[in-house]
């Protein structure tokens, strides 16, 4: 059966889903993304917007949700309803399966899911400040944080729910998720939308500055349909060549960005790869100068936020996967299983990078140094305190990926 296109609205070459939660400090300064959609969207007929953005309204002590089309820089559609808690893998997979009706209706090439807040990496994303359920802050508050599975899962649910309801499109997908938070470039998160049927995440591997991702990358996937490697080249370098706040230094969002190949067989070598890693570490580790020598590696390649106002935040152990593996490759005190092993999940990770790009001296960040921080992040932790150092408020161990290649048996002889 062939989908029928509304007649007031042209084909699009995207649909570009923006799902922004505002429901926390980000609130105010996030929400140019959506200015910035407004103005692609006036300036290129090719895309079309479907809009989830929950923020402040009246006084700052309300809040609601607003869900709306953007199409030629106008509002279509306007809905506001009490604040939904975007945490909620329920909700964003209604947001996911709204904007493939969209899609649908525009007969969009591609469809890409914006997600817009904080990002913990391993640990999840999406921080509601008054989600049900959650871990209180001091506060008094519940906080959601939806788990990285979970928002893979998500995007799942609102695909099925698309195809159930549109059965004569249900070949449609996202094809690709721009993750506008931090520290999301994780081989767990990569894993998780692969096997939800997503192709390209874009993401970088460290804290980024809000407002972050432009949302002019859509006008650079838009351009490139069919192209995955001018597709990955113009996001990122439009990331890494935006600059915010003039006025006071003119900055990148983002210290590096990469765009990722979730194709299924890749990440299938990943995951073998890395199993067989963990596998040979842990036989290794039982010796104590092959573990000493492990763990020496490890804390040779610097986790994430490295800048100095950072060190009170957990994700140091979240180490650039390849400049880890690499390093176990090279080292000769290790065996030839570890290295080969080392050398072959390597292989199979940069397979997936289309494209990125890096500072060597990011100036926001005390000039930290990101030349290593290529490709996604493991987290490989070398002591009990960074196994899990959030947990339970923010668990980067609780998800499919840690458990598959064994890293929690790692983490014991290990860390």
């Amino acid at each position: 059966m062939i989908a029928t296109l509304s007649p007031e609205r042209r084909t699009r070459a995207l649909e570009f889903g923006i799902y922004r939660d505002g429901d926390n400090n980000l609130d105010d300064i996030q929400s140019i993304v959506l200015d910035q959609a407004i103005e692609v969207s006036a300036k290129q007929p090719s895309i079309e917007f479907t809009v989830e953005d929950t923020d402040m309204v009246d006084t700052e002590d309300t809040l609601a949700t607003r869900s709306y089309r953007l199409d030629d820089g106008q509002e279509f559609g306007f809905k506001e309803s009490p604040m939904h808690d975007m945490s909620s893998r329920a909700n964003l997979a209604q947001f996911v399966a709204r904007t493939l009706d969209n899609a649908e209706k525009a007969g969009a090439k591609e469809t890409w899911i914006d997600l817009v807040d904080h990002g913990a990496g391993d640990g999840g994303g999406l921080e509601a400040d008054h989600a049900g359920g959650g871990p209180p802050t001091p506060g008094g508050r519940d906080v959601g944080i939806m788990r990285e599975d979970d928002m893979a899962g998500a995007i799942a649910d609102g695909v099925a729910l698309h195809a159930k309801g549109h059965p004569e499109d249900a070949g449609r997908r996202v094809d690709g998720v721009v993750a506008n938070q931090c520290l999301m470039a994780t081989l767990g998160f990569s894993s998780a939308l692969s096997h939800a049927g997503v192709r390209y995440l874009a993401a970088s591997p460290e804290t980024m500055l809000a407002p972050g991702v432009p949302s002019e990358v859509a006008i650079d996937i838009a351009a490139h349909t069919g192209d995955p490697a001018a597709m990955a080249r113009g996001v990122v370098d439009r990331v890494m060549e935006t600059r915010y706040f003039p006025s006071n230094g003119d900055w990148s969002p983002a210290a590096a960005f990469d765009v990722l190949d979730l194709d299924p067989k890749k990440t299938a070598s990943i995951e073998s790869g890395v199993e067989n890693l963990d596998r040979a570490l842990v036989a290794a580790a039982r010796d104590r100068s092959a573990r000493a020598a492990i763990r020496e590696d490890a804390k040779a390649i610097d986790g994430m936020v490295r800048f100095p106002k950072g060190r009170h935040l957990p994700w140091r152990a979240d180490r650039p996967a390849l400049a880890l593996y690499d390093t176990f490759a090279e080292d000769g005190r290790l065996s030839g299983s570890v290295r080969s092993a080392a050398q072959a999940a390597s292989a199979a990770i940069r397979q997936t990078v289309l494209a990125h790009r890096e500072s060597g001296d990011f100036a926001p960040f005390a000039d930290a140094d990101y030349g290593d921080a290529v490709g996604p992040t493991v987290h490989f932790p070398v002591n009990g305190a960074q196994i899990d150092p959030w947990a339970p408020k923010i668990s980067e161990t609780d998800n499919a990926f840690y458990k598959a290649v064994g890293a929690d048996e790692l983490s014991k002889v290990v860390a």
